[in-house]
């Protein structure tokens, strides 16, 4: 219908149509999407434009999920409606799951993470409800006065508003209608074409219920699998893997297990999602500690100031939430918690850039926008050992919140972490985790050309799992030039800084290159401004590089394909270190 069809092939992949609406992309996307709970006050925006400018034709319809109406945004926008009563057609699309279901429980209820997903399935379109709602229809033909007409119309909306629940939106001011089946077309056109005719200027709220994936057997017998899918096979629904196995297991799982660990310890750790159990690993934790894993629906705000409230109690929660998500909960992370100090654990997954789903659910601006908040501690583990520490870290700290990013994607495996990483048996078949210095670093790989001066010598410092791009090329390196002698470290902390990491490779070295999963104004913004304050840049003998994702924004591809986009794989490193250590002749331009 959107002419997109020949495209089709090409979705979530690099120059191809995206996952997602992108007015950019096509006339039929009348709005960016990505995030949820936007298209009610995105509409009523749509219908108030309209009115003013004495358009033609106003017939602004928002659908919403009974996922995404679980977010406060779509209340503001319903109670703004009533009050405006502008006119607008919101159509509730409800199926019963809230983003990724896992059939788990919770001490806050049921799996649907709503209690509003649980109060809407009880609206049937029950026989004892049509006959009474045509039985009045009936009689209210017969009635021979309009105020007698107006009654019976009020004893109506109160035997909707009794059977239904419809007055739970009326009372916000929409005419409520429904619900009614989704999959019926021949009544659902009737319906639409009704309210499009119609000349009132009320809100509407068209409540439809439906069942995802209908009609298709694998879907509706796996909706958490098929919630977004790559290539599948349509005739079984099996999804096509990767030939090439991954060498270990995602880092989501990593920190599942190991919050496991430290919950099995300790009573008082709790977790807490926004809807995205699967996505966060929470499903593997609630399936063990049920009573401890809460889900709030798709709600971060609510999510991290109930985190807040825990902690003042003595709990300690763990907020897992997606890096790129945890925007919509940023004045609850200043106020609720940095303010206040409270140790609450703030987890984000998906960290950097993500791959497939493209621009609104890249991880890039946490670092900066966490970065500028006073009392936050921000740590990023460079693999999964790390990840293991910094959770059994935060775990024990208590004198203030935390912050823990970590990237999608897989960990390294045993022969990675002993051979890149240098990491023991010993420490890779450790029984527990370690508890790291707090606001301290390491060097991961420390250059053994000791007769090469200072000019010649490079630092890299790094945050995240870039690390093991900075290890690969200082390999590359050492193994082609001889006259230059490169360090690797690991900041492990982007607050509070490793200060005294940061002199001692500012000492002994001409260049130093930070690099992080992350935009302008994180990581390498806060060495720069401690290196310039502490003096270490006066002398003009230290060159300074930060190497961050560019500002721009990443449109879907492989996460390969977005990091060498964006000038942070190990071959850009390389060229970084070598043009600073002028290995690489750059041309100067000539004077005409």
């Amino acid at each position: 219908m959107t002419g997109r069809r020949d495209r089709f092939p090409t979705l979530r992949q690099a120059g191809g149509i995206s996952g997602f609406c992108k007015r950019k992309e096509s006339e039929y996307d009348s709005f960016g999407a990505g995030h949820s709970t936007t298209s009610i006050s995105a509409v009523q925006g749509m219908s108030i434009a309209k009115s003013m400018l004495n358009k033609r034709r106003n017939n602004c319809i928002a659908v919403i999920g009974d996922g995404a109406i679980t977010g406060g945004m779509a209340y503001e926008a319903m109670n703004s409606a009533g009050y405006l009563k502008n006119r607008m057609i919101v159509i509730l699309n409800d199926n019963g799951q809230v983003s990724l279901p896992t059939g788990t429980q919770s001490a806050g209820g049921t799996r649907p993470a709503s209690q509003l997903s649980t109060y809407t399935s009880k609206l049937l379109v029950s026989n004892e409800f049509q006959s009474v709602r045509d039985v009045l229809k009936n009689i209210n033909q017969l009635l021979p006065s309009e105020a007698l007409q107006d009654v019976n119309k009020r004893i109506d909306e109160y035997a909707r508003g009794i059977i239904s629940g419809g007055t739970l939106f009326e009372e916000l001011g929409f005419y409520y209608v429904g619900p009614v089946d989704g999959h019926d077309m021949e009544n659902m056109v009737g319906i639409l074409e009704t309210l499009r005719d119609s000349d009132s200027n009320k809100p509407v709220l068209l409540h439809v219920k439906t069942e995802k994936g209908h009609g298709y057997p694998p879907a509706m017998a796996a909706a958490d699998k098929m919630h977004g899918v790559g290539k599948f096979d349509i005739a079984t629904g099996v999804q096509y893997k990767p030939k090439t196995k991954p060498v270990a297991p995602s880092m989501t799982s990593i920190f599942a297990n190991a919050l496991i660990e430290e919950a099995r310890e300790d009573p008082t750790v709790v977790a807490i999602t926004a809807a995205m159990p699967g996505g966060t690993g929470l499903d593997i934790f609630g399936r063990r500690f049920p009573k401890r894993t809460f889900d709030v629906g798709i709600a971060e705000q609510h999510a991290v100031t109930m985190a807040a409230g825990m902690a003042c109690e003595g709990l300690k929660p763990f907020c897992c939430i997606y890096s790129t998500f945890l925007q919509r909960g940023y004045d609850s992370v200043v106020h609720d918690i940095a303010v206040q100090n409270l140790p609450v654990r703030i987890i984000m997954d998906r960290a950097g850039l993500v791959g497939n789903d493209g621009p609104t659910h890249h991880g890039c601006y946490d670092l900066a926008y966490l970065g500028c908040i006073p009392q936050l501690i921000i740590m990023a583990p460079s693999d999964e050992l790390e990840l293991k520490n910094m959770i059994r870290t935060v775990r024990y700290y208590d004198d203030g919140p935390t912050c823990l990013r970590y990237p999608r994607g897989s960990g390294y495996g045993v022969e990675k972490l002993k051979g890149l990483f240098g990491y023991s048996d010993e420490e890779i078949n450790a029984t527990e985790p370690t508890i790291l210095p707090m606001g301290k670093g390491r060097i991961v790989r420390k250059s053994t050309r000791d007769a090469v001066d200072r000019a010649n010598r490079v630092c890299i410092l790094s945050l995240g799992t870039r690390l093991h791009e900075a290890l690969v090329a200082a390999n590359d390196i050492e193994a082609t030039d001889s006259d230059v002698a490169v360090t690797v470290a690991d900041a492990r902390f982007m607050k509070p800084l490793d200060i005294d990491l940061i002199r001692e490779l500012a000492s002994e070295n001409s260049v130093m290159v930070t690099i992080e999963e992350g935009s302008i104004g994180g990581f390498g913004d806060h060495v720069l401004h401690f290196l310039t304050l502490d003096g270490l840049m006066d002398e003009g003998n230290l060159k300074f590089r930060p190497m961050v994702l560019p500002d721009q924004y990443f449109e879907a591809a492989t996460q390969f394909e977005q990091y060498d986009l964006a000038g942070l794989n190990a071959s850009h490193i390389k060229g970084t270190i070598l043009r600073l250590a002028q290995k690489i002749q750059v041309p100067v331009p000539q004077e005409s």
